[in-house]
């Protein structure tokens, strides 16, 4: 694609690095066969290239967006289905970075969409609030069918009801621990990613990925003071906060290493992982965390790609069950892992099947399954149907914000990878497989 950037606005680093990629795309289309929203839609401004065209134009006229750029970017759900198409390697993940960070320094969104986008940022990444949150939805839950069908804000609250859980998770059996001792001879040492919002939905993916991991021998840190990722303000263009939780994370982590040492920051919530991933991106201009933000990147694994390389040992799972693997945006396009949670599950005694249309997403994508309610319920209840296809006695997934979108569709269990995997090689079992889950 020709670019007519001008020299100052190449001297601005975002600018530079999205000219590049701007350069790379060669209007092929690949990427709308793959694009959840034009699968969907059919407008080829929900497509990525039509997009890569609305912010191209935003950027290189060094215009404020308008709202016709904000309501396609919006609609973009991060996915990354085109990234994993393109046979030109266009990133079209910094590309879509930057024009919401031009987005939400240029354009005044309406008074109630910055107030819920508000509500989000203050809530969400702060364990506190959310729990406080979740514990005050319990009583606006019966009205959330109602105002789903209302439209508008009210359209947007129902469904963060409807996505509330009916009851509390129960606490992590290692809520008061800052370090787990391995059960046997000490192999390595890790950090395990608390997370923000998993941490209170289901404490229980950590608890199965600490008793999993002492077992093969590893002492396992939750270093005080880490906290959100930065993922879910980042995909809203909140460029300083995100950075800013990046670097506590990053400061957190780096004493560790430095300290007794760590083998690898483990990941249990893909969509963490993407963005942690990225962090030697994010930080690339900042001369005190470029180098520590690329080394946490390196050391970043999610905790398949970690278990992929260890002796689990024989599994001793005594049913034989039949699993729909739903692999995460954030996990197949995002990180590139996509034979790895199969494998470990196959291994450990499962029966594996992938449902149609795999590389579409569910419509959860952070956020989006609140700002987007229309379109997330519609890639829903298309990935449901696909799952359910299969025939499936449960599902599984390696993140939280999947699990949380395709329970609302379905009344097969949706259980996290980690968890089955601790069960196989002799955890408790799962209590989701004792639940019926309401539809």
């Amino acid at each position: 694609m020709q670019t007519n950037f001008t020299p100052d606005q190449l001297k601005d680093s975002a600018t530079a690095v999205s000219e590049q990629i701007l350069r790379k795309c060669v209007h092929c289309g690949f990427c709308t066969a793959t694009c959840p929203t034009f699968v969907l839609l059919g407008d080829e401004l929900d497509s990525p290239r039509g997009r890569i065209y609305l912010i191209k134009d935003m950027l290189e006229n060094d215009r404020p967006a308008d709202a016709k750029t904000v309501k396609h970017i919006d609609r973009c759900l991060s996915c990354l289905s085109c990234m994993t198409t393109c046979p030109s390697g266009v990133n079209y993940m910094h590309l879509v970075d930057h024009a919401r960070v031009h987005i939400e320094r240029t354009y005044k969104r309406p008074l109630h969409d910055r107030l819920l986008r508000s509500v989000l940022e203050a809530v969400l990444p702060n364990p506190g609030r959310f729990r406080f949150a979740i514990a005050a939805a319990f009583y606006g839950r019966p009205l959330a069918g109602l105002m789903k069908k209302c439209g508008g804000t009210l359209a947007r609250l129902g469904t963060m009801l409807a996505l509330a859980p009916t009851k509390a998770a129960l606490p992590s059996q290692f809520a008061d621990q800052t370090t787990v001792a391995p059960e046997t001879q000490r192999k390595g040492r890790v950090a395990i990613l608390k997370g923000c919002a998993q941490s209170v939905l289901a404490p229980s993916i950590n608890d199965a990925t600490t008793r999993l991991l002492t077992r093969l021998g590893y002492e396992v840190v939750f270093p005080k003071g880490e906290g959100c990722c930065g993922a879910l303000v980042h995909h809203m263009g909140k460029e300083e906060a995100s950075n800013q939780q990046a670097k506590t994370n990053i400061d957190v982590w780096t004493k560790e290493m430095e300290g007794e040492g760590l083998d690898a920051v483990i990941i249990t919530t893909s969509g963490c992982g993407t963005t942690i991933k990225d962090y030697g991106f994010m930080l690339r201009e900042d001369p005190n965390y470029a180098e520590k933000a690329q080394k946490i990147s390196e050391m970043a694994k999610d905790i398949t790609e970690f278990l992929i390389e260890q002796d689990l040992g024989e599994p001793q799972l005594a049913e034989e069950l039949t699993v729909a693997y739903h692999s995460a945006c954030s996990m197949q396009h995002g990180q590139q892992i996509t034979w790895q949670p199969k494998k470990l599950l196959q291994n450990a005694g499962f029966t594996v099947k992938e449902p149609l249309e795999g590389h579409l997403c569910c419509g959860s994508a952070g956020t989006y399954n609140i700002l987007q309610p229309k379109i997330a319920t519609a890639l829903r209840d298309r990935k449901v149907g696909n799952l359910e296809a299969t025939k499936p006695d449960l599902v599984a997934t390696g993140n939280i914000g999947c699990i949380t979108q395709i329970s609302g569709g379905t009344q097969l269990p949706i259980i996290h990878s980690i968890e089955l995997l601790d069960w196989a090689y002799g955890g408790p079992r799962p209590t989701q497989l004792n639940e019926s889950r309401k539809t």
